[in-house]
């Protein structure tokens, strides 16, 4: 039944039938993320990064209601020069699938499909959260409830810096999700390397990832696994500048009535308007290097899963 609406790109197919090392990528950093021609250029060079570092990356998408894990580079050509990609988490799946369209997977969704298909390594930007004001709006990601019941881990920049990083963790650990520093104490908070937040474990190693990672699932515990792995610190921006963009940009999204599922991106945008393009700048180095990260935790796990 699954292959009716599962499609694996014939190589990750392969490489997962091996035991090979996979990486899972998002789409919605192509079709939502980040302008064109940077949204196809940064995909291109992830893919090349992971490659390099002994993995095979799986670019995941909906395209014409067909599931899709692992993407020709003209389908990502498509994606990030359409204006009708759908931004699909886990409640839109029957409703893209049923109605043929296209749809761009955010952290959630990109889990799912994920696991779906066998893959158990995914490298992102950041993850969403708990949305500041959330006591108030109750916004609070799909990521997190993914997190918690899908077997994946997530190696990314922290949560965004838009969300309120205290109380994401907070949901975390009440969901028993794991949050990792690689090679750092505290969470990032994506643009810059700390948010003044302690994690859960610190590791220095991929092997040390890998090796938590195969004892968890070996012993059942569902759900996923957060390792931020900080923004490299010649990328990383000025915490107060950051941090007095982020604000602006919330005052604005509350006076225009922006919610939902449009908050993030429009905040992103605003972010790079306000720093001049440096965010742009950093959000593409923070994913180059969670690519890396995530290829040697996916070889890692392989070699010790075999």
């Amino acid at each position: 039944m699954l292959e009716k609406y599962l499609q694996v790109h014939p190589e990750v197919q392969k490489a997962i039938a091996a035991g090979e090392p996979v990486v899972a990528l998002e789409s919605t950093i192509i079709s939502h993320g980040m302008p064109y021609p940077k949204n196809i250029e940064m995909a291109k060079n992830v893919s090349r990064i992971i490659r390099e570092n002994g993995a095979v990356p799986a670019t995941i998408a909906i395209i014409d209601g067909v599931l899709k894990v692992g993407l020709t580079e003209e389908e990502i050509e498509f994606l990030g020069t359409s204006k009708d990609v759908v931004k699909a988490s886990r409640r839109d799946l029957p409703f893209i699938i049923s109605k043929k369209l296209t749809g761009a997977t955010t952290v959630a969704t990109t889990m799912i499909l994920a696991n779906l298909a066998g893959v158990k390594v995914f490298a992102t930007g950041g993850i969403g959260g708990v949305h500041r004001g959330a006591q108030e709006t109750f916004d609070i990601s799909a990521d997190l409830q993914e997190l918690a019941n899908t077997d994946v881990a997530v190696i990314c920049a922290g949560a965004k810096s838009i969300l309120d990083i205290g109380l994401t963790l907070e949901y975390l650990e009440t969901n028993g999700v794991p949050v990792i520093g690689f090679g750092t104490d505290e969470m990032p908070a994506f643009y810059t390397r700390r948010s003044g937040f302690g994690v859960d474990y610190r590791v220095e190693s991929s092997m040390e990832v890998a090796t938590a990672l195969k004892a968890k699932w070996d012993l059942d515990l569902k759900g996923g696994m957060v390792i931020g792995n900080p923004i490299p610190e010649e990328f990383e921006m000025d915490y107060d500048t950051i941090t007095n963009a982020i604000e602006s940009a919330l005052k604005e999204a509350e006076e225009k009535n922006i919610a939902g599922k449009k908050v993030t991106p429009f905040l992103l945008d605003r972010v790079k308007t306000i720093t001049a393009g440096k965010s742009l700048e950093s959000n593409i180095e923070l994913v180059y290097n969670n690519a890396k990260v995530a290829a040697q935790i996916a070889k890692d796990l392989s070699d010790i899963s075999k």
